[in-house]
């Protein structure tokens, strides 16, 4: 897992308090409608997840509680963070049609080409 860690300051009702976030490992690959992203997230579900999409920016934040351990800890490598990770869109990508899916730790986004840009076969008549 990726041990990139960044700070940022969270305002709430409370104050402002920091916090830290994991930028998890991705992998993005081209299909032929469009594109591919995979992050890894472990102890992240459904519920978790928040992903938007803002003046060409796509924002994962994938939030995780700690749980609850029976006995003292002897030894901890693991820690609660949560995920955040922000990208680029290309242009080309149809904001409106991105869908994700998370299985096993894994989030799958599909970010399909808009129609303008794909390859389209003409037809002689």
């Amino acid at each position: 897992m990726n041990t990139l860690t960044k700070t940022e300051d969270r305002t709430s009702a409370n104050g402002t308090r920091q916090v830290s976030y994991v930028s998890p490992a991705a992998n993005i690959w081209e299909t032929t409608d469009g594109y591919a992203l995979q992050a890894e997230m472990p102890g992240v579900s459904k519920d978790g997840l928040e992903i938007t999409v803002e003046n060409n920016e796509l924002t994962i934040v994938g939030r995780r509680s700690d749980e609850a351990l029976k006995g003292d800890v002897v030894y901890r490598e693991s820690r609660a963070w949560d995920y955040k990770r922000v990208f680029e869109l290309d242009p080309s990508i149809d904001a409106a049609k991105i869908t994700a899916k998370i299985e096993q730790g894994v989030l799958t986004l599909t970010l399909p080409k808009a129609e303008a840009v794909k390859p389209r076969k003409i037809t002689i008549s």
